[in-house]
């Protein structure tokens, strides 16, 4: 569960500390007193998208942090991420956000990206917006609602493959299907492309050998010259004697003294040494001067053929080995549409199979939906009648249609809104309020299927007042039982239910706007609850029907 959350410099909140108990929460305040920004910076802490424009004007940066207890070692965003609670079940979640858009997250003090805290804090805390009911109007949603009910992931990833598999065969196809003439250019292009380039004859590495040799033979004459004047300073001529010799005579006169002593001996051992790597550099340096055939006719061939090359590069890639792959490329596409029609027999054959296996698994899907479709309409009606709508009655209906990524099934949830009406679609008979309870049985219900330790309740209870209040306040209390339920209300009903109650209070200090988030004893959630329900306006009366309120909800607590 979450345990202590810390905000600094998130919009009008310079800092706070909240300290979240077990059961239920709730955050009450007036309205644009920060309650919502409260939400903002779990969102934020748990990986949600965020801006500059969420950091407190004057500030250089934003920061929040998330303390949880009781985390499982073994969810599976934390094993894929490097990342493990104390021994103890603590996790501590951090988010800083800079001005100049920089994000800055931790789990436990190791550094990870905001996408790992989304994946991490997702298995943590749930957020339940306002406007989330309205997911409900979406038909394309409701599968995916049954489907995470059901949990009927192994028999969709079976489906998806044989899907993909099928999808890629007729992309195969797609791709060799052409009309004559267009079949009949490309051919004429690929013939002319592989006709150009093996002609060229190319050779991997020929370009660099190339380059070299063209270097070369341009400066032959430079060439030649060094060389004639390193083999006559090495070898001599007959005017005189070169290095090699010189050194012959040194060692000679050294020769006699040698055996005197170890240090003559050295100095001769290293001149003799010397000597010879200097006759084998002579000998080395005569034989380049011998081999070096100086011709303008190859150096026009080797012009010729590096024109050629920088022609062929510019068409068909930036190096020979590049060209070469080109053409290898080409080779198998003019073969491909040659034998086009005989592949294209192959994959009609593959492609059968593939629509029958993908039909198989879809059906299997098909089936698996349709049994957890039969237990979730028990589920939901059953928190339905909880909640008040007990004349509503809720249904799952299937249609077919083509194979898609998701399956061979049309979902859209059904409800009749009265006794004795037809079902239809919810998205044309549902009112905001009918709306905010479906969706909350539908997330109390998903919730029993899932991890997750914290459920979040922003403002659901938009369009609920009166007895449908209370259930909603009676139905959140059955919740936090099982899991921790923060809730930001405007409700009186849900605000005396909690177990621990916020609120948001906004004030002026120094010329600048800020939030404090307090934790109301009994006596201050008795003038809160008569603030909500009478306004401004706090009389005798309603703080008497305030206390009242705080009773029947201690009452009902007591007896879950």
């Amino acid at each position: 569960m979450l345990e202590v959350l810390h905000i600094e410099n998130i919009a009008v909140i310079e800092e706070a500390d909240i300290q979240f108990l077990p059961g239920f929460n709730a955050l009450t305040g007036e309205t644009g007193a920060g309650k919502s920004i409260v939400i903002d910076a779990m969102g934020a802490v748990l990986g949600g998208r965020t801006s500059r424009e969420l950091i407190r004007t004057g500030a250089e940066k934003a920061f929040v942090s998330a303390s949880f207890s009781g985390v499982l070692p073994d969810l599976p965003g934390l094993r894929e991420n490097g990342v493990a609670p104390e021994e103890d079940g603590t996790l501590l979640l951090q988010r800083e956000i800079g001005a100049d858009g920089k994000n800055i997250c931790r789990a436990n003090g190791r550094p990870i990206t905001v996408a790992q805290l989304r994946r991490i804090g997702g298995e943590l805390l749930n957020i339940h917006g306002q406007h989330d009911g309205q997911q409900l109007l979406d038909e394309e949603q409701h599968g995916a609602y049954l489907d995470r009910f059901g949990r009927t992931e192994a028999a969709l990833a079976s489906y998806q493959a044989e899907y993909q598999s099928m999808e890629s065969l007729r992309g195969q196809m797609r791709s060799l299907r052409m009309d004559e003439a267009e079949k009949a250019r490309r051919v004429d292009s690929l013939r002319f492309q592989i006709d150009e380039l093996e002609r060229a004859e190319l050779v991997s590495g020929e370009e660099e050998e190339l380059n070299a040799r063209r270097s070369l033979l341009r400066n032959g004459e430079k060439y030649l010259s060094a060389l004639s004047g390193a083999d006559y300073a090495l070898s001599g001529g007959d005017e005189a004697s070169g290095a090699v010799s010189q050194l012959r005579e040194a060692e000679d006169a050294l020769s006699g003294i040698r055996t005197l002593s170890d240090d003559l001996g050295e100095l001769y051992k290293r001149l003799e040494e010397l000597r010879c790597e200097a006759y084998d550099l002579a000998e080395t340096i005569r034989d380049r001067r011998t081999e070096f055939d100086f011709s303008p006719a190859e150096l026009d061939a080797v012009e010729s053929r590096a024109d050629q090359l920088y022609r062929l590069k510019k068409k068909y890639g930036a190096t020979v080995e590049e060209c070469l792959e080109y053409l290898d490329k080409c080779r198998v596409e003019l073969d491909a549409i040659e034998t086009a029609d005989d592949t294209l027999l192959r994959l009609e054959q593959k492609l059968k199979k593939a629509e029958k296996a993908t039909l198989a698994a879809g059906a299997a899907l098909t089936k698996a939906r349709k049994e957890a479709a039969k237990a979730l309409e028990t589920r939901i009606q059953t928190e339905l009648r909880e909640l008040d709508m007990g004349k509503v009655r809720f249904s799952i209906e299937f249609g077919v249609k083509e194979p898609a990524a998701d399956g061979c099934d049309l979902i859209r949830f059904l409800m009749s809104a009265n006794a004795g009406e037809d079902l239809r679609p919810i998205a044309k008979i549902a009112s905001g309020g009918e709306l905010a309870r479906i969706m909350l049985a539908l997330k109390n219900v998903l919730a029993e299927q899932e991890a997750i330790g914290t459920l979040v309740f922003d403002e659901v209870d938009t369009g609920v007042s009166g007895r449908a209040a209370q259930k909603v306040a009676e139905k959140l209390a059955q919740v936090s039982r099982r899991k921790q339920v923060l809730c930001v209300t405007h409700l009186p009903q849900l605000a005396a239910m909690a177990d621990t109650h916020f609120s948001v209070e906004k004030g002026e200090r120094k010329g600048r706007t800020y939030t404090e988030v307090v934790q109301l004893d009994r006596e201050r959630r008795k003038a809160e609850l008569a603030r909500i329900t009478g306004g401004t306006k706090v009389t005798e009366a309603l703080l008497e029907s305030a206390g009242e309120l705080l009773d029947g909800a201690e009452a009902y607590r007591k007896g879950l």
